[in-house]
């Protein structure tokens, strides 16, 4: 568990980004599927990514420095219905920039709600970040809300989802257990070496 984790800012544009000067991993993800909770619980804190009570209010990629040697990258979630389409766009030139441009990027850790599985938008970032070969991570969050059972039925049944696309298996994660979190950080720690 890393000892030192820190804010480092919210970028709204690209010249707002820190400096590609370490490893970087993104987390992305639907809004509402438990992101800032994941990240909270990575890095063992309680209260570094904001959690929000009304989905699709970051509006920011959100930077955090782990040990003064990788960035996590906290992307704005998408999906969410509420959110103008004006807005969805804004977001969305904004990722596309964070994706396309950063140097020290590793990873994007792809994150879904097991009891819902992919969803269109899920389905179209993981074939955008192929075609732009950036490795990713699938994880399944909210483990604890589903039976052990069930939940390698739902790991089985996103495969087949994502069959044509030859991805890892999905890694299932619970924030409220902990369940997942060291095969997360052994993913990452693959993704840097990589």
């Amino acid at each position: 568990m890393p000892q030192e984790v820190s804010f480092v800012t919210s970028a709204f544009q690209s010249e707002q980004f820190p400096p590609a000067d370490r490893p970087e991993i993104a987390f992305a993800g639907r809004s509402n599927v438990g992101k800032s909770s994941l990240i909270n619980k990575l890095v063992g804190r309680k209260n570094l990514a904001k959690i929000s009570a009304r989905p699709g209010r970051t509006r920011s990629i959100n930077f955090f420095s782990v040990e003064n040697f990788l960035y996590l990258a906290d992307l704005p979630g998408y999906g969410y219905a509420a959110v103008s389409q004006k807005m969805r766009q804004s977001w969305k030139r904004l990722v596309e920039a964070y994706l396309t441009t950063r140097p020290n990027l590793k990873a994007v850790v792809l994150i879904i709600d097991i009891r819902r599985g992919p969803e269109g938008a899920d389905i179209e970032l993981l074939n955008w970040l192929r075609a732009y070969e950036i490795r990713t991570v699938i994880v399944l969050t909210k483990a604890d809300k589903v039976s052990r059972g069930r939940a390698k039925q739902r790991v089985d049944l996103i495969l087949q989802q994502f069959a044509e696309g030859g991805v890892d298996r999905p890694l299932i994660f619970s924030a409220k257990t902990g369940q997942g979190k060291s095969e997360l950080w052994s993913r990452i720690q693959e993704a840097i070496e990589g």
